[in-house]
């Protein structure tokens, strides 16, 4: 494992960070949750990603049990806020100071800590004034519940106007966490170029497209049985790259991989990672053998040939639109 810089500050990530999105607390058992959460460890993963959100609230606990009795300063441990949990009330969703401040100490319960490393804005919340949402989030810092703050799905104006008031309130907002895979390049035009003039890395999620850059579904065929895109909840998610010729061209990358002895994940994987501004890929695991392969990708280096390859390859079928980084209009719940 190699670890990064996480913006202009000086905490160190793992290259790979492990997330529990979509698993702990739904897809998988607790016990298999834990088992995952200990084949990261043991593959060198230090930093641990989740959400309040996550099967409402209880990714958290999951997450806090399977990292019990680990020592706490060799962790990093992120989680977020924003969308609705518990009862799903009125105040139960946004980043207003009510809201932020609950839902960070019934986080730090539920994960079994007395602060997080990372706490993050799950998404731009237009219904709060900017202001009150980041003073507090300073509160949070002062307090010593979190020791940074960082985003996630924010575009370049909403970055800018929030690290300007962070740097005002004199706290560090070091990171977003944005949606980015060969598949998903909106954050290249306008996300990244701000975020490398204001010290902010990216956090980087669905690395592997929801599975799709596995090469596991072919095209002209009926995605596998038990599969996230035979899931109706999850499926979702992988809809827009559920094409024939998106699936094609995922098929013509595996001599690029097997040039480099990699797998299709492991070349996803360390193609987010050629990106200066990205800090940590993150990666989550149904079954702990899952884990070794992300890790193979930790300190790949792709040359320009491999990385022209690619985008070769790839050609059109990428999505570079800038307007697609985005947060809801209106708050969710």
């Amino acid at each position: 494992m190699e670890f990064r810089y996480l913006g202009h500050s000086g905490l160190k990530i793992s290259e790979i960070t492990y997330g529990n999105w979509l698993t702990h607390g739904s897809q998988i058992e607790n016990d298999v949750a834990t088992q995952c959460v200990h084949a990261a460890l043991d593959a060198g993963i230090t930093t641990f990603d989740t959400a309040d959100v996550y099967a409402n609230t209880v990714a958290e606990q999951v997450l806090g049990d399977a990292l019990a009795g680990q020592r706490r300063e060799s962790l990093e441990i992120f989680t977020k806020v924003y969308f609705p949990t518990g009862p799903k009330g009125h105040n139960d969703t946004g980043l207003s100071r009510k809201h932020i401040l609950e839902s960070i100490n019934s986080s730090l319960t539920r994960l079994g800590t007395d602060y997080v490393d990372l706490y993050q804005a799950h998404r731009y919340d237009y219904e709060t004034p900017l202001e009150e949402t980041m003073q507090a989030f300073a509160d949070v810092v002062r307090s010593g519940k979190a020791l940074y703050i960082g985003v996630s799905e924010w575009n370049a104006e909403q970055l800018r106007a929030g690290h300007a008031l962070a740097k005002d309130l004199g706290v560090q907002l070091i990171s977003n966490q944005p949606q980015y895979n060969m598949l998903w390049r909106v954050i290249e035009p306008e996300v990244v170029p701000t975020s490398e003039e204001l010290g902010i890395s990216q956090i980087v999620w669905s690395p592997i497209a929801q599975g799709v850059l596995t090469g596991k579904y072919l095209p002209n065929q009926p995605a596998p049985e038990g599969s996230r895109a035979s899931d109706q909840e999850a499926g979702k998610f992988i809809e827009r790259y559920m094409d024939d010729e998106i699936l094609t061209a995922v098929q013509n990358l595996k001599p690029i991989a097997a040039d480099h002895g990699l797998d299709l994940a492991q070349l996803a994987v360390a193609w987010v990672l050629q990106n200066p501004n990205v800090a940590s890929a993150l990666v989550g695991a149904s079954r702990p053998e899952q884990i070794s392969g992300n890790v193979a990708a930790a300190g790949v280096r792709l040359d320009d040939a491999a990385m022209h390859a690619i985008d070769a390859v790839i050609g059109d079928l990428a999505e570079q639109d800038p307007r697609l980084t985005k947060s809801p209009e209106t708050r969710i719940g």
